[in-house]
C-alpha cells in the first residue's frame, strides 16, 4: 500500500525544523527558502502553523501543464526529470496546494521527491507533525473525530418536508428498560 506524506498542523509547532533538514538533504545548505516544504504562518487571529508540502496527486495538475511531460507520477511520487525540465515554472503556477517552489539560485522548480520514499522531515518533526500513514488510513482522524463529536450531542434538530423535527440521543446509563 503506498504511504502519504501527512500534516497534522494542530501538532506544529512552527520550529520549522522540517525546512531546514529539507535543503541540508538535497542542496547541501542551510536555507530554508531552498527546501520542497515550508511552514505558513497566520496572525494574529487565528495562529495557525500549516507545513506545505506536495500532495503526490495521483492525477497531477503540474504534470498537465508541464509542455516537455517532465512531471511524471511514478509508484506514488511525481517525478521531475531533471533531463527534460525547460524551467518554465508552470508547474509552480499549476499546483493546487502552492507546493512547488522558485528560487533565484535554482535552474528547476523544488518539488518533493519524498527523499525516495524514506521522507527526512517526517524524521526529523520532533512533535509528530509530519507523518508518512498508508494511503488507507487517509481521513481516519477525522471520520473518529465526527463520530466522538455525536457522542457529546444531547439532541439534533433537521428539517424534514418542512417540518422542524428533533431526536433526542438518550443519556448513557439513564435509558429506560
Amino acid at each position: 500500500m503506498p504511504k502519504k506524506l501527512t500534516v497534522i498542523p494542530e501538532q506544529c509547532s512552527g520550529c520549522r525544523i522540517c525546512e531546514l533538514v529539507c535543503a541540508i538533504k538535497h542542496f547541501g545548505v542551510n536555507n530554508p527558502k531552498k527546501a520542497a516544504i515550508r511552514v505558513v504562518n497566520t496572525y494574529p487571529h487565528p495562529v495557525m502553523r500549516m507545513p506545505i508540502v506536495c500532495s503526490q496527486c495521483k492525477v497531477p495538475l503540474c504534470a498537465k501543464v508541464c509542455p516537455t511531460d517532465a512531471l511524471r507520477w511514478v509508484e506514488g511520487i511525481v517525478h521531475l526529470d531533471k533531463e527534460d525540465c525547460i524551467s518554465c515554472y508552470k508547474c509552480v503556477e499549476a499546483c493546487p496546494f502552492g507546493a512547488i517552489y522558485a528560487h533565484e539560485d535554482c535552474d528547476l522548480p523544488i518539488k518533493c521527491d519524498m527523499c525516495g520514499g524514506d521522507p527526512e522531515c517526517v524524521k526529523q518533526c520532533p512533535l509528530g507533525a509530519l507523518r508518512l500513514i498508508p494511503e488507507d488510513a487517509l481521513g481516519e482522524p477525522k471520520r473518529v473525530n465526527n463520530i466522538l463529536s455525536y457522542t457529546q450531542m444531547k439532541e439534533i434538530e433537521f428539517y424534514e418536508k418542512g417540518e422542524k423535527k428533533t431526536i433526542h440521543y438518550a443519556e448513557i446509563g439513564e435509558e429506560e428498560l
